[in-house]
């Protein structure tokens, strides 16, 4: 919470906007907005995802602390952010560096309700390959049943989905944006 705190914190001053214009474009309390800024709260998913698109910052921003040249996170660690929806966590694991404009997520679900993600930012697509499990992904109009060792590629700034199908359903999920 406090890489969340700070680097909203960040963020806000960096474009300049007041913390009410902020919430009021997440869709979010003023107050709700001053809790995470200070560190207080588990913010969703959702609330962060709402954020970064109010801030027309990528989701890694929020999440990322600067790592060594050599970076290995072992399975269940790196910070990791919880749906509301569902049974979905993504874990930040490779930051989009300075001249790069690309994110990459390892993800665990469970079966349940599909995680809905509102539109992105314009022109970011996702890149998915299932590991183990099965699941819906894609545009919310179109979903794609996947397997282990399949590939999607989707426009993200669309309404898309991730629903697992299967108990441990694992895949890499790798956020571009143009």
């Amino acid at each position: 919470m406090e890489v969340i705190a700070a680097s909203l914190r960040a963020e806000r001053l960096r474009t300049g906007l007041s913390l009410t214009e902020v919430a009021r474009r997440a869709g979010l309390a003023k107050s709700t907005l001053s809790q995470l800024e200070s560190g207080a709260g588990n913010p969703s998913l959702e609330t962060l995802w709402a954020l970064c698109v109010a801030l027309e910052i990528p989701f890694s921003r929020l999440l990322a602390a600067p790592r060594p040249r050599v970076q290995v996170i072992r399975a269940g660690e790196g910070p990791a952010v919880g749906s509301t929806q569902s049974d979905y966590r993504a874990t930040l694991l490779s930051a989009s560096p300075p001249g790069a404009r690309r994110d990459v997520y390892g993800v665990v679900a469970e079966p349940g309700p599909h995680r809905a993600s509102a539109p992105h930012l314009p022109g970011v697509v996702e890149h998915v390959v299932i590991s183990s499990g099965r699941a819906l992904v894609g545009t919310a109009a179109e979903p794609v049943e996947l397997h282990p060792g399949d590939y999607i590629c989707y426009p993200a700034d669309v309404p898309h989905v991730f629903q697992a199908l299967e108990p441990g359903t694992r895949a890499v999920l790798v956020s571009e944006h143009h």
